[in-house]
């Protein structure tokens, strides 16, 4: 049972990321490059074409469990600059601040979910933890 679980947890946890960049942020990829640049991002066109690519080899890394500390550091690099840039709740009052405060917390426990990845591996059914076959 922990095998089926130990995946379904890295499909869950990697979902976010992977649904962010191929359900928003490629098909949205002008209106987004917009956003960005009214957040103060340098070189929107080019970090969010960088962003795209760390979403979703990071999300496939860490699902398959191959070089899944890799995939786990890009999504955590992604995950700092997209919580400094759109989740700044020190920049709000009120009730846009709170909503800040909770996406900003959110991105927080993902970040401690992938440094426990860059730590620890990915766990039981990780292509890297498949147990080596010599043929004769």
């Amino acid at each position: 049972m922990t095998k089926p679980l130990t995946v379904l947890a890295r499909l869950l946890i990697t979902a976010i990321f992977l649904m962010s960049a191929v359900g928003n942020k490629i098909p949205n990829y002008s209106g987004v490059v917009k956003y960005m640049e009214s957040e103060g991002v340098p070189a929107p066109q080019v970090l969010l074409a960088g962003a795209i690519v760390f979403l979703i080899a990071g999300s496939l890394s860490v699902i398959l469990g191959f070089k899944a500390r890799i995939g786990a550091g890009l999504l955590a690099i992604f995950l700092v600059a997209a919580t400094y840039y759109f989740h700044d709740f020190w920049n709000f009052t009120g009730q846009e601040q709170q909503m800040q405060m909770i996406q900003f917390l959110k991105n927080l426990s993902m970040f401690g979910t992938m440094l426990y990845f860059i730590a620890n591996g990915t766990g039981p059914a990780s292509l890297e933890n498949r147990p080596v076959t010599i043929s004769p």
